[in-house]
């Protein structure tokens, strides 16, 4: 009986979308405040709906097109190549995660001026409107992923007749691949065009011209302000929607190969629901006092996070118990999970709030120059990487030792044994952990656009200096609490590349007779390692110049407009700022496509070149060369920006000094690390594995090496 619950999907789809209605509710009750206020808001609204409907039109051409290519795989081979089902779920993922990020997007856009009227009133009454509007993402990215998981389990179960669960698990897991390159889409272009404006309006309007943020002559600001929404909210969106479906999907395929039927899938999708339940009430718990400081907001943020984790650990004990027959070493793998999602979380912020000695000694070398800022802020953040590294060494071998797993791989076939299947099952449901109490972490992400943009608000509508205090101090602490995101975001990327690397691997074995060899001692692994550790580099190498070439385009816009429309310096004249946000989107729609399709074409090319051996090595080599880049981008990126952020409270002489122009630079190098090509990695790192699973039938029956077999 227990075994058929999966119907919980469906009340965890409904308890998200009431409570992420619910939060939008309280959030757009607030006042807009002034008529001003207003016209900002609606233009910031105008430049994101025209950028994300210009996106949406361009990815729809590839989706098509990929759609086609897989109905040919499908029903060419007569399902021999890719499940017939598969063409359909690709579409399904792909809207529903555009759909996440869209919805979190429009009521971003709705909550950045009541945000700022709010801090007008107080510091907890900002806090509250900016935190429910992230709510409405964070339980729209969960309700919708356990909405597409849920349907597509039923439609193969009990409308197409899917009646085992090892054939299901490994349908099911090929379904992510629609959501990844959807995410891939949404974050690489939405990161080209955030940092592009956002990049843009601080050399110009900061360093050149001497101006404050969001100051309404600088005619980027608009952009900069609409860059937030679709790179950090509807970009973020989609990314955390594929994190979060892929993980589940992942650990499905492990659960069937471990042997624990039914309930092996039911698992994952049980701890998913405690977890929206979790995060809900973690959700009621965050509130602040008035002049709260920085300490001060985050642990009203803490509070509510940390709650979530500690209700979701104790929930996940009898759920456990109750579905594997009593076998509470999966229960220890679970625990590993979330316990490293919240270490990960805490050295992140360690390493990147104001509130630490390493963003503090950070700003410090401004004293120097930006030189000294940007090399002190590259050393910060590959030294980050020690402590993330470590703790995910540490959860993938106490999720796998504790979950049954042993030294020995291989059974007397030389299959994967199923001690070895049932270790890797606790990876996978350890990812789940970490992934459990999404709905209030990405709440505690997404509201640092909406603070952000009401900062920008309250600045060009001449709102009082406390209320502008009052915003940089939630804004502060978004870019802790995004970097913070970022990491459980990377973390439990690595952790669902080994699963899926393993379900690549058990989905070749099945379509192939041949006894290919998997050990590094393989040449062919050995070369698809580097070619990996290539694309982590040379994707990272496109997203960044993609930036820098948009940035200088909207820099020369800028120039321009100073230098040729009298009266902007002096306020006597209105800048153009549908020029910089046409030119961002422009910009962002041509930049993405080429980092995009790489993460599609590299993983394909390598099979049809080096077999199914090649692509194991090139998942290896993306898996930890992306998984250390992305920690260092992130972290680098997040302390350079609240190392400005700190000498703008007036440490180390404040606004305007030059200490605080060196601050500035570092922050636009580091803009493009953080927002841009840092966080697209997990993505990168993930749709590898899902391309190279859905078109292994493919390579494994066409490959040159197989030529000379």
């Amino acid at each position: 009986m227990l075994a058929d619950g999966f119907w919980i999907g469906f009340l965890g789809a409904a308890m998200a979308g009431a409570f992420a209605f619910r939060q939008a509710g309280q959030a757009l009750s607030c006042p807009e405040g002034s008529e001003k206020m207003r016209k900002i808001a609606e233009s910031i609204r105008q430049g994101a709906n025209a950028y994300l409907k210009q996106q949406y039109t361009a990815v729809f051409r590839v989706f098509v097109t990929v759609f086609l290519l897989l109905l040919l795989l499908a029903f060419g081979s007569g399902g021999q190549m890719l499940s017939r089902y598969t063409p359909f779920a690709f579409l399904t993922g792909g809207v529903f995660s555009m759909l996440a990020g869209f919805i979190g997007m429009k009521i971003a856009t709705n909550a950045n001026a009541r945000t700022a009227y709010a801090a007008s009133e107080s510091m907890n009454r900002g806090l509250k409107v900016a935190f429910s509007a992230g709510s409405v993402m964070g339980f729209t990215v969960v309700g919708l992923g356990m909405l597409d998981i849920t349907l597509w389990f039923f439609l193969l179960r009990y409308a197409f007749g899917v009646d085992t669960p090892e054939t299901l698990g490994n349908i099911m897991v090929m379904n992510g691949m629609g959501a990844s390159f959807m995410a891939l889409f949404a974050r690489v272009g939405g990161g080209i065009y955030t940092k592009a404006a956002d990049v843009g309006a601080d050399l110009v309007g900061k360093v050149e011209a001497g101006i404050p943020e969001d100051d309404p002559r600088n005619p980027a600001t608009i952009a900069d302000n609409v860059g937030d929404n679709v790179g950090d909210v509807a970009g973020m969106g989609a990314d955390l929607y594929e994190s979060y479906i892929g993980s589940i999907l992942a650990t499905f395929a492990l659960g069937a190969a471990g042997g624990y039927g039914w309930r092996g899938l039911l698992l994952p999708m049980a701890l998913a629901v405690c977890g929206i339940v979790c995060s809900i009430l973690g959700s009621l718990l965050v509130r602040t006092g008035e002049d709260a400081g920085q300490e001060t907001l985050l642990k009203s943020l803490r509070t509510g996070t940390y709650t979530a984790a500690v209700l979701s650990a104790l929930a996940a004990a009898p759920l456990t118990f109750f579905l594997l027959d009593g076998n509470m070493g999966v229960y220890v793998a679970i625990l590993s999970g979330l316990a490293g999602g919240c270490a990960i979380g805490y050295f992140t912020e360690y390493y990147t709030s104001a509130s630490y000695r390493p963003t503090q000694e950070l700003a410090a070398t401004s004293e120097t120059g930006s030189a000294t800022l940007i090399i002190g802020g590259l050393s910060l953040g590959m030294r980050s990487t020690a402590a993330s590294i470590l703790i995910v060494g540490a959860a993938v071998l106490v999720s796998y030792f504790a979950a049954g797993g042993t030294v020995s791989v291989t059974d007397a076939s030389g299959m994967f044994g199923a001690a070895f299947q049932r270790g890797l099952y606790g990876i996978g449901i350890a990812g789940v952990g970490m992934l459990s109490t999404l709905g209030i972490t990405l709440a505690t992400d997404a509201y640092g656009p909406v603070a952000d943009n009401a900062g920008g608000i309250a600045e060009m509508s001449g709102l009082p200096e406390n209320v502008r205090e009052r915003t940089d101090a939630l804004d502060a602490l978004g870019n802790t609490t995004a970097a913070t995101g970022k990491g459980f975001a990377i973390g439990s990327a690595s952790l669902t590349s080994l699963a899926l690397l393993v379900s690549y691997v058990n989905i070749v074995r099945q379509r192939t007779s041949e006894t290919l060899n998997f050990t590094l001692t393989s040449p062919t692994v050995l070369v698809g390692v580097f070619a990996g550790a290539m694309l982590t580099f040379v994707f990272s190498a496109f997203t960044m110049s993609a930036v820098q070439r948009a940035a200088q385009s909207i820099v020369e816009e800028v120039r321009r407009q100073f230098r040729e429309i009298p009266g902007i310096m002096k306020g006597e004249a209105e800048p153009d700022y549908a020029a910089c946000v046409a030119l961002c989107a422009k910009d962002a729609l041509q930049e993405m496509a080429v980092p995009a399709l790489l993460a599609v074409a590299v993983p394909i090319a390598t099979g049809l070149l080096l077999g199914p051996t090649g692509v194991v090595g090139l998942l290896c080599g993306v898996s930890v060369t992306g998984f250390a880049m992305a920690v260092f981008m992130s972290n680098a990126g997040g302390a350079w920006d609240n190392a400005k952020k700190y000498i703008e409270e007036g440490n180390h002489c404040g606004k305007g000094s030059r200490q605080h122009k060196a601050a500035v630079v570092g922050d636009t190098v580091g803009d493009p690390f953080k927002d841009t090509s840092g966080p697209s990695l997990n993505i990168l790192i993930k749709l590898c594995s899902t391309v190279s699973i859905v078109f292994s039938g493919l390579i494994a029956a066409y490959n040159l090496l197989s030529l000379f077999a």
